[in-house]
This record gives structure tokens, sequence and C-alpha cells, in this order.
């Protein structure tokens, strides 16, 4: 039976990282922010932080927290359909709940997590999206409060402490990816 695992944590964590490492291995990525992306270009505005967040909210604000995984849900059983499926920047409760009823046993939550002041560090330094502390504590409240963000990470299937460098964590999803 093929899988279905979505990575999910805070941002800067890791998420694309692990991402990127399950896809090396085969697995058929969809990716929930596209969405966002894409409608930011829809609609000509700058690709940022705010208008990030205010896309989020809005599509979110419909009342449906599921809004992203019913928009992915075709792409998601088209890939499943063909092998192994990570998902990237599913966020909310509603979210998980709907995948997880639509798969069952075949989907899987993984959650990097990571002590705040090294994700602030890392989120400060990237070479693009780069945020101050302040503002990651903001990205951090509204994704909790607005998004149902925590919800994921606390019922996660496994679990991967990325405190320490790149090769670190990969060592520690070759050990994961071994007993999936």
């Amino acid at each position: 039976m093929n899988k279905i695992i979505a990575i999910v944590g805070m941002c800067g964590a890791g998420k694309s990282v692990v991402t990127d490492y399950f896809e090396e291995k085969g697995f058929n990525r969809v990716y929930f922010g596209a969405i966002t992306f894409d409608e930011i270009k829809r609609r000509g505005l700058e690709n940022n932080q705010e208008n990030e967040r205010k896309i989020r909210e809005e599509f979110r604000a419909s009342g449906d927290m599921a809004i992203y995984a019913k928009l992915n849900e075709k792409k998601i059983m088209e890939a499943y359909k063909k092998g192994n499926v990570v998902i990237e920047s599913m966020y909310s409760w509603s979210e998980y709940k709907y995948i997880k009823e639509k798969f069952g046993d075949a989907f899987k939550v993984i959650a990097v997590v990571v002590d705040k002041n090294i994700r602030k560090e890392r989120i400060a330094n990237r070479d693009t999206r780069a945020l101050n502390s302040e503002e990651v504590d903001l990205r951090d409240l509204t994704e909790i409060e607005n998004i149902e963000k925590a919800g994921p990470i606390a019922i996660a299937d496994y679990y991967i402490l990325n405190d320490g460098d790149k090769d670190n964590l990969i060592k520690k999803l070759d050990e994961l990816y071994n007993t999936l």
C-alpha cells in the first residue's frame, strides 16, 4: 500500500529539507502552498510574507479550515495512484482530519521540531523570506491562532528533532525512513 506523509512544523523547523528528502526517495510531492503563490500571482501582488499570510487567511476565512486539503485532493489522489506521496505545507487541524478521513492508515504525519531560538536564527539567515525575531513571533501566533497549525504537530505519528546541522537531520531521516 502506498503512503501519504505530511511534513508539519513551525516556520524554520526544516520542513522543506525533510520534504526534499522524501521526494529524493521517490515520493511524489504535493505542495499545499502553491495555491497561495498562484493566488498572489493571479492578483498581481508582491510575493512577500504579509501577502502570503493575507491570502492564507482569506482562503480559510470562508469558514472551511480544510480548504487547502480540498483544493489539493485531486493532486493527492493522482500522486497516490502513482506511488508514495509527501505533502508539504499542510497546516490546519481540519486539513489533517480531512486527509485522514479520506486515506485512513495510509496517511501519516511527521512533525519537525526545533528550539525557537534556533528557528529564529535560521529564518533570519534565509536567502529568501527572511524574518526578524519579532516577525517570527507574530507568524507563530497567527499560524497557531488563525490556521489551527498546532493540531497536526501535536498529533503527529513521528517527530524529528532538528537541532543540529543538515547532515545530522539526514541521519535521523534515514533512521525514520527505514522504519516506515
